[in-house]
């Protein structure tokens, strides 16, 4: 598989990480201190977010959050469309199979159904859309492009990925998870573009790895009052104990090393994810620059996260790469590249 375009969009609302902490702060019963240290410890400087501030107030039941939701992913969705097909130099009826990921909302006929249609896309495009992945859609969605196109390799598949994260976030949640959820996670979108023959940056083999009695780890308590984050505290060092295992066997498979891999496209979960593949991979501080660049900028985006920093990287030619992603499940994502 070939990927011949990536195109981010970040909503028009950004903010700084000391605005977001004040409203947040205001909405809630939370401890303005405590919160203050938990948004600081992420790392993150700034947010774009799906409305502006004030409107966050508004969005008093799921209903409203998910209306917003439609609206405004909708919206981001046929801007990414737009943007990867004009870097791909391709247009809309050449696009075979759209794959949208999206766990931040609702909608049946599903947004890919609409988005298909907003973006022009053919009446028989072949759709999949998929819900539940969180952060390891966006390389999940990359995976299944690759199987299509191994089967179909003169077609042309897109990956949409849309996230509104900040309109999941509980008011009336004080615990932790949902304070350390409130300063990590940003919105955006961002769509793909493959083909199955081609130049370029290729997927050549990927794996999936799912972790059995580790549903704790990470998800959503889904209820009445919309969905509501489950963050295990035990997550970092999960990750630090199997993740970098995985990923030397996933190499060694195609006569591999670490040290053979020039660029890393990992996805931002946050400071002691990033910090503990580092150092279980022993890679080089630099390693995951633009990781920690998407992180700070933008925040955790979910699964247009991974997206984002792939089309911020610029690999190294004749080398491997490998792109990962982690998330509910637990599970983990990985994808073997050459640029």
């Amino acid at each position: 598989m070939y990927i011949s375009g990536v195109q981010t969009v970040l909503p028009e609302h950004r903010y700084g990480q000391e605005e977001i902490t004040e409203a947040f702060a205001q909405l809630t019963s939370a401890d303005e201190e405590l919160l203050t240290r938990f948004h600081l410890a992420t790392g993150v400087t700034g947010r774009h977010l799906a409305l502006p501030l004030d409107d966050y107030a508004k969005l008093d039941s799921f209903d409203r959050a998910n209306e917003a939701y439609v609206e405004v992913a909708l919206d981001l969705g046929e801007r990414a469309i737009a943007g990867a097909l004009e870097k791909a130099g391709s247009s809309p009826d050449k696009v075979d199979l759209l794959v949208f990921c999206s766990s931040t909302g609702l909608a049946t006929p599903s947004l890919d159904a609409r988005l298909a249609q907003r973006a022009g896309l053919r009446t028989d495009v072949k759709r999949v859309p998929v819900f539940g992945l969180g952060c390891a859609a966006g390389a999940a969605g990359l995976a299944r492009l690759h199987d299509y196109l191994r089967g179909w390799p003169g077609h042309t598949a897109l990956l949409v990925c849309v996230e509104l994260c900040s309109l999941t976030v509980q008011r009336d949640d004080v615990s932790i998870a949902n304070l350390i959820a409130s300063g990590l996670f940003g919105d955006g979108a961002a769509a793909v573009v493959a083909t199955g023959r081609g130049r370029g940056r290729e997927v050549v083999a990927t794996r999936s790895k799912l972790y059995p009695d580790t549903q704790h780890l990470m998800g959503w308590d889904v209820g009445g009052h919309g969905f509501r984050i489950m963050l295990d505290a035990g997550l970092p060092a999960f990750v630090d104990r199997v993740l970098a295992d995985d990923i030397r066997a996933f190499l060694a498979d195609y006569g591999l090393t670490t040290a053979q891999v020039g660029t890393w496209i990992c996805h931002p979960g946050g400071p002691k994810v990033i910090e503990g593949i580092v150092a279980a991979l022993e890679l080089p501080a630099e390693a995951l620059e633009v990781t920690w660049r998407s992180l700070r900028e933008h925040g955790n985006l979910s699964s247009v996260s991974v997206l984002h920093v792939l089309q911020q990287t610029r690999g190294r030619p004749n080398q491997p790469a490998v792109l990962l992603a982690l998330g509910p499940g637990f599970s983990a994502e990985l994808l073997l590249m050459h640029w």
